[in-house]
């Protein structure tokens, strides 16, 4: 199931009149200070540098940190120090920058950092840090967890680190910033949420008090409160943590919440300790009535608040939802749906009686006892009905819209809240409904689309879309009540209203037809060749990864480009294509060292260079990525598709297969004589993992799924063998097919696999599940005619469609990549129920779109916008292209087209 993305945003008040001039702060002081400096701004930062000043590569560097209401009061305070100095620095340019530095999921490695200072010495660094101490007491900020504060309740903090931006690409395609060691080797630069500085130096900066800890430590134990033994800590984030542990008095378990001062403060000073007092007084209100967890204590300790309350047993409904749709099937999952339906109606019912507004219902703020009693957890949002101001607050798919947009509190937006909730109790998805601007459909009209896209095939009590709806209704004086939710649940009736599955059908096929050109639009208008960091916005969710990727990067959205421009002749596309594939080859003359992987490196940017160039008949652009795949190796550490072996021989064939250059040919025979030399025999099954001491995520494990396993590693042997003839790779298929059947979990006339040997059946998808395990099997029974690969396929592909409801639409963890199989299904097979099931899918994906100005965006699976192969739009382009017009699936190397490679020119 999806872990979304739950964020709460900034208060709105009415002294909240924009951002404070921090520019024109600095603007005032540099003129009437001596000598001379350049000022620049980048972004959301603004740099100040000494002309001609030497600027050292690495070293003590000192970081100053503000709330919003403080930052203009720290940055002239700290000028009048660094301007006297004449000392180089950086700060963030904006108030709404200050507040996005400070926000309660910010990363901890980079929260806080308000100014940074480059001091010139060690001897500097530690008078600077002096001064600007003394320039700022009794200022308010926050902590700035990767450093040392220089003194207790300081603003300042020091770590050792780059002055420059010096990174580097990890195996993984994700930059790690870098210093050099004594010895002048490059070794990453941490930014974690801890002060850790490396082993070589040491501080000059003196103790000051620095020496204790906030968190008492009785018999080895960590303990707060003086009554708390901390067992384990749930989660981390910049707010603070929250932690399983005992009450030492009682022998009870509890839970504890942590708040960090000055952390997600707005411009009237209130922060996230502001938020934890109002769930205490929340929890104080709903006491002893069952609704939520009891309060046990709420304390401060060394500045940080702390909220102990009763540690509910259970799961969140997040997870109750996915287990009781996997272990029930969707149609025994209606009933105890309905039934779960009915508590939370009354649980909202009850917590509004009891005077109170929650304003975050959601199926993350939800725990289900083992009983099945709904709990009301996270009520830091909640206010007494009738109180509490403007407040930009929710969580996306699941906060009304008004509320989301600054309203008043109202229990019309919980009761808007209430309808989502139960949206995704039903369906198992977020109902994510993008802004749309202008706005051309209402959202009630386009939340029914959605219903009934997610409901195709499936038996659905038109009471019960009519109560969903009315809680979601555009208007919030028209939502329907608790009191008219629960008379409809009420209604026990046999009645059943079920959406038709027609599969394909005319105006399927048109919508599908307009979501290619408006989501085409929308990447020919969020591409910018000018930029220098990313051609396309790039998601920072997991990391910085590297902009040219296939994966993450423009390679991928560039390969979309290219396949839309061969189906539909759109003519914006051949400049754009041209203006796409320059850019890459500038970033690919950069100097930087990149992994060579297919998904995560610089083959799959070869293979999408070289298709740009085929398409818009550019021999210099063809000459170039061939060049480029011609540096890549034949094998290396990792045996997979994504990063490692399998990946490059899957590019070499493609290469062979579009080139005819023979040199490909061997590279492919190179990468399979090094997959059947790595591979492990472990009690009678194959086995190729990433070597532990690969500077890798995946160092040291194995896996059954395409992305990461033996199934893609299979499935480039099995592709060597259709196009060369070898039998050891067509034996060592075979072999994994086999492992595959062996390791699939049967139930329900479905197939599903877990991770790896003795993990759990895993949701169906490409990376790790039974969409891209079943893209093997039904290859290699197509191959060799062995009808039991192809049943098992067979069985993965109804394991697909069965998880219809799941809500992601990209091509690793989604729809779209499961639509993909089912279209190789519909292919290899000659099955149309299988293409059938795939324009299902379809369907289910334009369902969610939204207009801006003219053209279509679609969520990722963080519920945003994003341009990327993996979890964004290109990917979904990809297989919507594919669903309308047929073509071969992208990034694939099928046995058709490794065998024409003899007579390509």
């Amino acid at each position: 199931m999806v872990d979304f993305k739950f964020s709460v945003f900034t208060a709105v008040s009415a002294a909240d009149a924009g951002e404070a001039p921090l520019v024109d702060v600095l603007t005032r002081a540099v003129a009437a200070a001596p000598g001379r400096w350049r000022v620049g701004r980048s972004g959301s930062w603004c740099s100040v540098v000494p002309q001609e000043a030497p600027r050292r590569p690495q070293g003590w560097k000192l970081h100053v940190s503000a709330t919003p209401a403080s930052a203009e009061d720290v940055l002239g305070r700290a000028l009048r120090v660094l301007l006297a100095a004449g000392s180089a620095f950086k700060f963030a340019a904006t108030v709404d920058f200050v507040a996005a530095l400070n926000a309660r999921n910010t990363s901890r490695g980079h929260s806080g950092k308000f100014i940074t200072v480059y001091p010139e010495s060690d001897a500097e660094a530690v008078r600077l840090a002096r001064e600007l101490h003394e320039a700022t007491k009794g200022l308010a900020g926050p902590r700035v967890l990767s450093d040392r504060p220089y003194a207790p309740d300081s603003l300042v903090h020091y770590r050792y680190g780059a002055f420059v931006e010096e990174r580097r690409l990890t195996n993984d395609g994700f930059y790690a910033w870098t210093i050099l060691d004594p010895d002048g080797r490059p070794v990453e630069d941490r930014r974690v949420g801890r002060y850790t500085p490396p082993s070589w130096v040491t501080s000059p900066f003196p103790d000051n008090g620095m020496n204790g800890t906030r968190r008492t430590r009785v018999s080895g134990e960590i303990t707060l409160g003086g009554r708390f033994a901390v067992r384990e800590a749930i989660r981390h984030s910049n707010k603070g943590g929250v932690y399983r542990a005992v009450d030492r008095r009682t022998g009870d378990p509890v839970v504890i919440k942590e708040a960090r001062p000055h952390v997600a403060a707005d411009m009237e000073g209130r922060d996230t300790r502001d938020r934890l007092r109002a769930e205490a007084g929340a929890l104080e209100r709903l006491g002893g009535r069952g609704l939520a967890p009891r309060l046990v204590e709420l304390f401060t300790q060394s500045g940080h608040l702390f909220l102990a309350q009763e540690m509910v047993q259970g799961g969140p409904l997040r997870e109750w939802t996915a287990e009781h749709i996997v272990d029930a099937g969707w149609g025994g999952h209606l009933e105890g749906a309905t039934e779960m339906a009915r508590r939370l109606v009354g649980l909202m019912g009850e917590a509004h009686a009891a005077g109170l507004l929650i304003r975050d219902f959601n199926p993350n703020n939800i725990m289900v006892r083992p009983d099945g009693t709904p709990v009301l957890i996270d009520l830091e949002l909640a206010v007494v009905d009738g109180e509490g101001g403007p407040l930009r607050a929710g969580t996306p798919a699941f906060g009304a819209p008004e509320q989301l947009g600054g309203a008043p509190p109202h229990a019309s937006a919980d009761h808007y809240s209430l309808g989502a909730t139960l949206c995704y109790l039903f369906t198992g998805g977020p109902p994510y409904l993008l802004d749309e601007f202008p706005e051309s459909r209402p959202l009630t009209e386009r939340l029914e689309e959605w219903l009934t896209a997610r409901m195709q095939g499936l038996e659905f009590p038109e009471h019960l879309r009519a109560m969903l709806l009315g809680l979601m209704a555009d208007d919030p004086g028209h939502r329907w009540t608790t009191a008219r939710a629960r008379d409809a649940l009420a209604d026990r009736s046999p009645r059943r209203g079920g959406a038709r599955d027609d599969g394909e059908t005319p105006w399927l096929r048109e919508t599908v037809e307009q979501a290619i050109e408006g989501i085409t639009g929308e990447l020919l208008a969020s591409m910018n060749p000018d930029a220098a960091d990313a051609l396309w916005p790039v998601s920072c969710v997991h990391g910085a990864p590297d902009p040219c990727t296939l994966q993450q990067g423009a390679a991928g959205c560039l390969g979309a480009l290219v396949r839309c421009s061969l189906l539909t002749g759109d003519p914006r596309l051949p400049d754009a294509i041209a203006a796409a594939a320059g850019w890459i080859r500038a970033r690919l003359a950069d100097g930087t060292n990149r992994p060579p992987g297919l998904y995560f490196g610089t083959a799959g940017v070869a293979w999408s260079l070289l298709d740009a160039g085929l398409a818009l008949g550019d021999e210099r652009l063809v000459e170039d990525a061939v060049a480029v795949a011609g540096r890549l190796p034949s094998a290396v550490a990792s045996p997979d598709v994504t990063h490692g072996t399998a990946g490059l021989g899957l590019t070499a064939l493609h290469l062979w297969a579009r080139t005819g250059s023979a040199r490909f040919a061997e590279s492919a025979d190179a990468a399979a004589d090094a997959l059947l030399r790595t591979v492990e025999e472990r009690a009678g099954g194959l086995v190729w993992s990433t070597p532990a001491d690969v500077d890798s995520k995946l160092a040291g494990r194995s896996y059954y799924g395409f992305a990461h396993g033996i199934a893609g590693v299979g499935c480039f042997l099995l592709a060597c063998a259709e196009a060369t003839g070898r039998d050891d790779c067509r034996a060592f298929a075979l072999r994994v097919g086999e492992e595959l059947l062996d390791a699939a979990v049967v139930e329900r006339g479905t197939a599903m696999w877990g991770a790896g040997a003795g993990d759990a059946p895993t949701a169906p998808y490409w990376c790790h599940g039974a969409s891209g395990i079943g893209s093997f099997l039904v290859r290699l029974g197509a191959a060799t005619g062995d009808a039991r690969f192809l049943e098992a396929a067979d069985l993965a592909a109804r394991a697909v469609a069965g998880h219809a409801w799941r809500a992601v639409l990209g091509q690793c963890h989604g729809l779209s990549g499961n639509g993909d199989f089912l279209l190789d299904m519909a292919e290899l097979t000659g099955d149309d129920r299988h293409r059938t099931a795939a324009w299902r899918l379809g369907r289910t994906i334009v369902a969610a779109r939204a207009r801006r100005d003219g053209r279509f965006v679609l969520p990722d699976e963080q519920g945003e916008v994003s341009a990327t192969w993996g979890d964004g739009m290109s990917g979904m382009l990809g297989f919507l292209l594919r669903l309308r017009y047929g073509s071969p699936r992208l990034w694939t190397v099928d046995a058709a087209a490794a065998i024409t490679a003899g007579g390509a020119s």
